[in-house]
């Protein structure tokens, strides 16, 4: 990968829907090797997708926690239980396994605090080996990128 294909990941992170002529425009190259460029990284998976940013808001699931969460075993196969089962939550955006002193740290958005309430007493605490949670109420979003410092 080189400065040229640095940039076409750039303008792409600013703007997924930035036309081939506009993105190779912006990197000095013609139209016909930029898009090489562009399908050349979507094959070797540096591009993994094209999404659209949502407004948590307008779709009621501004309320955002942290929940630190440790589990009473960390054999790998609770934890691939743990994983599995976690992935099927549409409630937890995102879902890090943490080296220290807890295991997991999940990322859960709701309408309130009430649906939260729900869903921490149906569906985290009854994720496979789920001995304690932390829940750490977010006041407001400083920062929350979408996109990789190149």
């Amino acid at each position: 990968m080189d400065r040229i294909d640095l940039k076409i990941l750039a303008e792409l992170q600013n703007d997924a829907r930035l036309s081939v002529v506009e993105i190779s425009r912006r990197v000095g190259l013609t139209k016909t090797p930029c898009a090489e460029r562009i399908r050349r990284l979507e094959k070797s998976g540096v591009i993994r997708g094209y999404h659209a940013e949502l407004d948590p808001d307008a779709l009621n699931v501004g309320h955002v926690v942290m929940v630190q969460v440790l589990l009473s075993s960390t054999t790998g196969h609770d934890l691939k239980r743990f994983n599995e089962a976690a992935r099927e939550i549409p409630e937890i955006e995102s879902c890090h396994m943490i080296a220290g002193d807890f295991d997991y740290l999940l990322k859960v958005r709701t309408r309130d605090i009430a649906a939260y309430r729900e869903v921490m007493g149906d569906k985290i605490s009854a994720l496979p080996c789920v001995r304690q949670t932390h829940t750490y109420v977010v006041m407001e979003m400083v920062k929350d990128a979408h996109t990789l410092p190149l």
